[in-house]
């Protein structure tokens, strides 16, 4: 081995990936996005979105809705006017945890006797349900202790034993399974990761054989040429999605309790979104090497800060601001929804609404860009 041909082949190299300034981009910028959100990330479930429907509206009852903020694992968002707002709420996902105090709440506490409390608690995440419910018991047992001090003041060393019942229930997941929440997150990432890949390489390694060239010359049109590719991408989703929607009823006892039709409905709009933003990644890369590296500023973070693996609420403001531009956000929430709640489009139409938008919007800057690559 010479040394004049090992400098040789290094200095070929290092000219070479100094002259590719998107990869050298990536790779001294991707680690630090990469520390930035995973250093922001937390396991603790805090300040969960929470609804009140507070029936006695004494000073006593909001005493107890102040000793639940005191935890820092509740944030009081809401206030019920009845039952069926609080069920609306968590339906919607616009809380995760409602409490219920009764009308005689602070009577039947002065008389010595039990008040019921009821805290509902959204068990689509198995993991931040348990929390919420430990901490809640932990309220109740507090309050307990608080009241019979007071009462051994008062009456000169006899406690009566009075306690705020709390009677907690977990809804759509009673059992507190982490694959029903899970599993529909995988279905969503697995589907944005496929849908992706494959709209990358329908362009860019079509671009290497040289037959994307070929095509071009042809009379087919821009637009044709997209949706000839799209299409058949499109299928494959469907096909990814119903195995996976098969997989996780028979092995994991996940079936969709809502509309099947409509889970496929809003899976389209997600489809549309993705791709849209593959071809937008192909029309701006040389390399497949180069596509890949530029999708994991889209689907790193995709994952991070939609609500996967940790709820969005632990996030900085500007962090769920920047997860709320990116469709797995909104498809997270749709599949959840139906998949897990059973609900429908006329209780998830805000998601419906910002994936559509999104889509349209990435989808329509992908086919322009395409146009002009290629024409």
């Amino acid at each position: 081995m010479k040394w004049r041909r090992l400098r040789s082949i290094i200095y070929k190299e290092t000219m070479q990936f100094l002259r590719d300034r998107r990869s050298l981009v990536s790779i001294l910028v991707m680690p630090l996005i990469q520390l930035l959100l995973y250093g922001f990330l937390s396991s603790d479930v805090k300040y969960q979105p929470t609804i009140v429907f507070d029936q006695s509206k004494t000073p006593a009852s909001r005493a107890l809705i102040q000793a639940f903020v005191n935890t820092h694992y509740y944030t009081v968002r809401l206030a019920a006017q009845d039952m069926h707002d609080v069920e609306d709420a968590i339906d919607r996902g616009r809380a995760m945890v409602g409490i219920v105090i009764p009308p005689d709440y602070e009577a039947r506490i002065r008389g010595g006797k039990d008040a019921q409390v009821m805290v509902v608690v959204d068990a689509t995440d198995a993991t931040a349900a348990r929390v919420s419910l430990s901490v809640a018991s932990g309220v109740g047992a507090s309050i307990a202790k608080k009241v019979a001090i007071e009462a051994l003041e008062m009456h000169g060393g006899h406690v009566a034993q009075s306690t705020p019942d709390i009677r907690t229930r977990a809804w759509y997941n009673p059992d507190l399974r982490s694959e029903v929440f899970i599993v529909p997150g995988v279905l969503a990432v697995v589907l944005q990761f496929s849908m992706t890949f494959l709209s990358i390489i329908a362009v860019v390694r079509e671009r290497e054989l040289g037959t994307l060239e070929q095509l071009v010359v042809t009379p087919v049109r821009p637009a044709e040429l997209m949706l000839g590719k799209i299409i058949p991408i499109i299928g494959i989703g469907y096909i990814i999605c119903t195995l996976i929607l098969g997989v996780a009823w028979l092995a994991f006892d996940v079936p969709v309790r809502g509309s099947v039709f409509a889970l496929y409905l809003v899976t389209l709009g997600f489809f549309f979104s993705v791709v849209g933003v593959g071809v937008l990644i192909s029309t701006v890369s040389s390399t497949f090497q180069q596509a890949m590296q530029m999708a994991q500023f889209f689907l790193l973070p995709g994952i991070l800060l939609s609500g996967f693996i940790f709820p969005r609420e632990t996030l900085p403001p500007f962090l769920q601001w920047v997860g709320a531009a990116m469709p797995l956000t909104y498809f997270l929430t749709l599949v959840r929804g139906v998949i897990v709640k059973g609900v429908g489009i006329d209780v998830l139409w805000p998601q419906v609404v910002g994936l559509v938008v999104l889509g349209v919007t990435v989808f329509t800057i992908a086919v322009v860009r395409f146009q002009k690559k290629i024409g």
